[in-house]
């Protein structure tokens, strides 16, 4: 191209600035801005679509809070609750092209943003969140068998390959983690081994790879995963994904983790909550927390407890931060963000609104919020914008 048919801000720029200090400078702009940029010319469009850029504007990306948001989705399950209550057609309320959108929201208020249509098709209305990495986020049916990597920020997906080793699983577990060590994406799918107790099989699919592989661990002790209904994603902390499972035979529940880098397995202890808790495992504040709702017999109320585990591995640094309560009513769902907010649900039963509840608690303050901008019990993850997938291989633009 002649310089006169040139733009005229890339002309300004090649007479003022070096190549580097425009690039340096378009590592700090929004997401939505770089890729409009991409058609400047065509040393900018393969420069930003670069490893090395789209790692360069990630860790900018990370250095400023503001750009830091969550998004949500309904569950399938609580929005036939809500039909069923209403005495409407489930067809009307859980149909796939009603269900697959999810809002994005302000990390500690929830106050909604906008909202992003899912780009691709499932064969089941029972749609989760695995996990969101980096601005990438990981979606699975209900059987784990269909899975999608989706960037909303420059409409890209992909749909990893199928994956048959496991076949179909009653009791699974699946999670999604960046590998520091390599630069690279996995996702996990976990299993206990149904004739051998003390063996759990896995299967580990590389995004650098676009390829899946077998894992079989032995343990010391038989157990069987026990599913959250916070519908949280697995949490990452120090470089592994944390599950709750079940001790087999002996009872009792215990913290399975996942090193993501040499692909092996072990056991945390639990801190002691009361044996009446349900315990649901999260990340708060970059650590690995376990919270608890227990019924309180002398005030005839319900206490919501978050612990943190102050230094991960050892048992000893579980620390009980806060006591919430009183409620009077049982607490159907909640939500943990990595920002410090607790979101609350309560199924309210009363004739002339029946329906969900919700209180939001800055867990700083304990200043507590009514009614925030949720609807309804959903999968939720943190969400920063990134330009992640941009180079990446077999991907679907829209």
């Amino acid at each position: 191209m002649s310089q006169m048919g040139e733009p005229q801000i890339l002309q300004r720029w090649k007479n003022h600035l070096p190549h580097d200090i425009v690039l340096n400078i378009l590592a700090r702009l929004p997401v939505k801005s770089v890729t409009r940029f991409r058609c400047v010319c065509k040393f900018w469009n393969s420069s930003i679509t670069t490893p090395y850029f789209i790692s360069t504007h990630l860790n900018n990306s990370k250095s400023n809070d503001d750009n830091d948001y969550v998004i949500h989705m309904p569950t399938w399950e609580d929005r036939c609750r809500i039909a069923t209550w209403e005495g409407r057609p489930l067809a009307d309320t859980v149909a796939p092209s009603d269900t697959l959108v999810c809002t994005v929201a302000l990390g500690r208020t929830f106050d909604r943003i906008s909202e992003v249509r899912i780009p691709f098709d499932f064969d089941s209305e029972s749609v989760q969140i695995v996990g969101s990495c980096n601005g990438l986020l990981c979606f699975a049916t209900s059987g784990g068998n269909v899975i999608y990597l989706w960037n909303p920020s420059i409409r890209m997906f992909k749909r990893l390959p199928d994956t048959k080793r496991l076949g179909k699983l009653d009791s699974f577990q699946l999670g999604f983690a960046y590998h520091s060590e390599n630069d690279d994406y996995k996702v996990v799918r976990i299993s206990h081994s149904q004739l051998r107790i003390h063996e759990i099989v896995s299967e580990v699919y590389t995004l650098s790879s676009d390829s899946w592989k077998k894992v079989v661990i032995s343990l010391t002790i038989g157990i069987f995963f026990w599913h959250q209904n916070n519908h949280l994603p697995a949490p990452l902390v120090s470089g592994a994904l944390h599950w709750v499972a079940e001790n087999r035979g002996v009872g009792g529940r215990v913290i399975l983790s996942f090193d993501v880098n040499s692909e092996t397995l072990r056991k945390l202890a639990l801190p002691k909550y009361s044996t009446h808790a349900s315990p649901w495992i999260g990340l708060f504040k970059g650590k690995l927390a376990l919270s608890t709702w227990e019924y309180n017999y002398g005030n005839s109320d319900f206490q919501y407890c978050i612990w943190m585990m102050k230094e991960y591995g050892v048992v000893e640094s579980w620390n009980k931060l806060f006591v919430i309560g009183s409620f009077k009513q049982n607490i159907h769902w909640s939500a943990l963000t990595k920002d410090g907010s607790l979101i609350l649900c309560f199924v309210n039963h009363r004739v002339e609104r029946t329906g969900f509840e919700f209180v939001l608690i800055d867990t700083d303050t304990l200043h507590e919020k009514k009614d925030p901008d949720i609807t309804y019990p959903s999968y939720v993850a943190t969400f920063k914008e990134s330009l992640l997938l941009l180079d990446g291989a077999n991907v679907v633009s829209y």
